[in-house]
């Protein structure tokens, strides 16, 4: 089964005060390192956002078919590519992702028929982007966008779901002081 590799990172960032993509992350930018992880476990990898935003990068940038209407149109627009029966799609500030989680995720997917198989962390908590979609979901994503239907957890519940338990909390980086906190006890590693 053709699987794809996708990366958000298309948000404006309001609740960092800058561009979260960005952060250093070791020698490279916390999307570079992401990218690198979704690279491994899927076999290929595409960032979703504004290409002149990622211009200097050595990474495939798509254009979000609807900008403006939140992460839910980044999965449009992986599942639109047509790259995947299966596909791999993750925010940009997640920086403890391991491969070893997203490989696990995608055979999880594999063999299941569920349409999605979402992350869920230590705590209980779903990560709608930590998640494997299957392109059968493309027309349940537009009608959802179509109607105003923005939420991902909406989504979620409205898609014929599993769940993949990650053995740690997965962390999003929303904030400064969550920025910080990471920094500080951070052990990078693929």
């Amino acid at each position: 089964m053709r699987t794809a590799g996708f990366v958000l990172a298309g948000g404006q960032s309001t609740r960092m005060g800058t561009d979260k993509a960005r952060l250093p992350a070791g020698s490279h930018f916390l999307v570079e390192d992401v990218a690198q992880k979704v690279m491994v476990a899927a076999g290929n990898v595409a960032l979703i956002g504004p290409p002149q935003r990622y211009a200097d990068l050595p990474l495939e940038c798509l254009p979000d078919q609807r900008p403006g209407f939140g992460p839910i149109s980044g999965i449009e627009t992986a599942l639109a590519s047509g790259r995947g029966e299966l596909n791999l799609i993750v925010a940009c500030d997640m920086p403890q992702l391991q491969t070893v989680w997203l490989r696990e995720l995608l055979a999880k997917a594999a063999n299941t028929y569920s349409l999605c198989v979402a992350g869920r962390d230590a705590t209980g908590a779903l990560h709608p982007l930590c998640a494997v979609y299957r392109s059968s979901c493309l027309p349940f994503v537009a009608r959802a966008i179509d109607e105003g239907r923005l939420k991902l957890m909406d989504l979620l519940a409205q898609l014929r779901s599993d769940f993949y338990y990650i053995d740690d909390t997965v962390l999003n980086l929303n904030k400064p002081e969550d920025w910080s906190s990471w920094h500080e006890h951070c052990c990078y590693s693929l």
